[in-house]
């Protein structure tokens, strides 16, 4: 599951990245960039609640792979700015976006060794972009690139608060 923590990585890179340009965002912004980060991944809840077990309980087809895609992603961060005050939605549904675009982005450039993603954009369309595969989701050194890169920026970003 290193892919997962180099995603939740990535976002608190992203985040704190924005955090320096804008003066508006707060330590929990940059959380909801890395919850957005993390979220395509929810589809990772197949391993406790299989497809097969939704399928016979609903009665009716189902599949959790949906979550991994930008539609999917577009529904889960609609869904997590409900639980959200009224007046943080907006602000909160973007820095999830942002967060769920680095994912997408991450998989999509990075990821999948055959040459294609999975199909990203769907529902709108089943096509599958050339993947860059340069590593497995298996692979550790991605979380180790991953990590380093944050200490840096939490340490630019410490330096340049003090400033």
């Amino acid at each position: 599951m290193t892919d997962v923590l180099t995603h939740v990585i990535a976002g608190y890179i992203v985040g704190t990245l924005l955090a320096m340009r804008y003066e508006w965002m707060k330590p929990a912004h940059v959380t909801l960039v890395m919850i957005g980060a993390l979220s395509p991944d929810f589809v990772k809840i197949q391993l406790l609640v299989p497809d097969g077990f939704v399928a016979s309980v609903l009665g009716v087809p189902f599949s959790w792979s949906a979550l991994h895609t930008a539609g999917g992603a577009v529904l889960v961060l609609c869904l997590g700015t409900l639980a959200l005050a009224p007046d943080e939605r907006k602000r909160a549904l973007v820095l999830f976006a942002i967060g769920a675009s680095s994912h997408h982005v991450l998989d999509v450039l990075l990821l999948t060794p055959t040459g294609y993603s999975y199909a990203v954009f769907w529902p709108l369309t089943e096509y599958r972009l050339p993947s860059g595969g340069l590593y497995l989701s298996t692979d550790r050194w991605p979380a180790v690139v991953a990590g380093l890169s944050a200490a840096l920026v939490w340490v630019i970003a410490r330096w340049d608060g003090e400033r």
